[in-house]
């Protein structure tokens, strides 16, 4: 069975963070690697979605109170608001995140642009797809 390994920049960019910062987690032993035989540090695919499942607080003993589960948390970009509505526009990592809400409700959360917020989604469709990311290599 093929094992899926990481690059170090291919891991920064998966989890949304920085290569160096990686590479600090690697050293410290946060995050399993191995030296390839040119001496680059691999990450498998299971140990890093082991790690991503820490890092994101991937609750396992139930103490979420929601059930909504996928969250990501990022900074406010843009509010635009009439009487009734709001669009709020939040960057999360590589992803850009528009929600449509009251205008009553961006004003009770005092969200404003620079403000950091987490998007909670929950939907009854998610479609996933299988998918590489550039510089992924299969053993």
């Amino acid at each position: 069975m093929p094992v899926t390994v990481f690059r170090i920049g291919d891991a920064a960019e998966l989890l949304g963070g920085s290569a160096d910062t990686v590479r600090r987690w690697v050293d410290t032993g946060r995050l399993p690697a191995e030296r390839d035989p040119k001496g680059r540090r691999l990450i498998t695919g299971a140990n890093l979605a082991s790690f991503a499942r820490n890092l994101g607080g991937d609750p396992e003993d139930g103490s979420d109170r929601s059930s909504a589960r996928n969250r990501l948390r990022g900074i406010i970009t843009a509010i635009v608001k009439d009487t009734v509505m709001a669009k709020v526009s939040m960057q999360a990592g590589p992803f850009r995140i528009v929600a449509l809400m009251s205008r009553e409700a961006v004003d009770d959360l005092h969200l404003e642009v620079g403000s950091v917020a987490v998007a909670v989604i929950k939907s009854t469709a998610v479609v996933v797809e299988q998918g590489t990311p550039a510089g992924a290599l299969v053993k």
